[in-house]
């Protein structure tokens, strides 16, 4: 089963009055890319954090961010009124020293650095946030799981439709080559007719059978057509094996237009060639979808 790499998951939960809340949203990335948002209060679980993430996700750009609900201001940060007070005490010299007076804006000190101190829990205090954050985290992970489960679900079925409708190019174009020699042969035969009949000469048949051969051989797509369709079998057996499978779809996809490509150029019929531009189109669709896959 494939999983999407786009999702939101959220969870929140308390301690000790306060309620902490966990959101997180993924979208597309070919890597893993954690952007994690906390809180001062709780910045120490940074780390802790992105590793319960980088365990839980393999792709994507991952936003992480905790919000804090119902905490007092004083629990948050502190005033260093020592500091404040020697700030207003030196800007009231001064203001007196040059001739200027005036107010104070203490809102304005206090994005000082010095003034205002974020308050750190103790070490106990600190397992118990690490505990219910974490926890919290693990919840909200499970939740982006299960909408990425669920995404990817549209996404398999939306690949095997297009897979299916190339398997359909694919088997029209086995048909067509099945004849395509004998086109070849006929059209050969009548281009050496017209213009040796102009120059009254006549070329006999082991000269045409060869030359014949030859543009067979350089016109012969059928390994072309044996390895899309084995492509196309591994491609499902990949949707329905594998959860994490992004790159090797991607890379299938790769090799099916480098394939489609080549029976385009060896075979000169223009309803294969047409057939081979629907495949194209088809196999551009499954690039495109792909770039969303876990």
């Amino acid at each position: 089963m494939l999983i999407s790499m786009t999702g939101y998951g959220g969870a929140d939960g308390q301690l000790d009055g306060v309620c902490y809340a966990v959101e997180i949203k993924a979208v597309n990335n070919r890597y893993l890319k954690t952007i994690i948002k906390l809180p001062e209060a709780v910045a120490f679980l940074e780390d802790d954090i992105d590793k319960l993430l980088r365990k839980n996700l393999s792709r994507g750009t991952i936003n992480c961010v905790v919000r804090l609900k119902g905490v007092a201001a004083s629990a948050l940060f502190e005033i260093d009124e020592v500091a404040l007070r020697s700030v207003v005490e030196r800007l009231n010299a001064v203001g007196s020293s040059v001739g200027v007076g005036g107010t104070i804006d203490l809102a304005s000190l206090l994005d000082l650095p010095g003034v205002v101190h974020p308050v750190l829990p103790d070490e106990r205090e600190s397992q118990k946030i690490r505990d219910v954050v974490l926890a919290i985290t693990s919840e909200a992970i499970g939740r982006l799981q299960q909408m990425r489960e669920a995404e990817g679900r549209f996404l398999e079925a939306d690949l095997k439709g297009h897979c299916q409708a190339m398997a359909r190019e694919l088997e029209c174009i086995r048909q067509k080559c099945d004849g395509l020699i004998k086109e070849y042969a006929k059209r050969l035969r009548k281009r050496v007719d017209g213009l040796l009949a102009e120059a009254k000469l006549k070329l006999d048949e082991e000269t045409l059978s060869r030359e014949v051969a030859i543009l067979a051989d350089r016109s012969d797509i059928s390994e072309e057509i044996a390895r899309l369709d084995a492509h196309l079998q591994q491609f499902g057996q990949i949707c329905e094996t594998e959860g994490q499978a992004g790159r090797r779809l991607d890379f299938l996809s790769q090799e099916m237009l480098r394939e489609a490509n080549t029976v385009a150029s060896k075979a000169a019929d223009a309803e294969i060639v047409r057939r081979v531009v629907d495949m194209k189109c088809l196999i551009e669709r499954l690039k495109e979808q792909i770039q969303n896959v876990e």
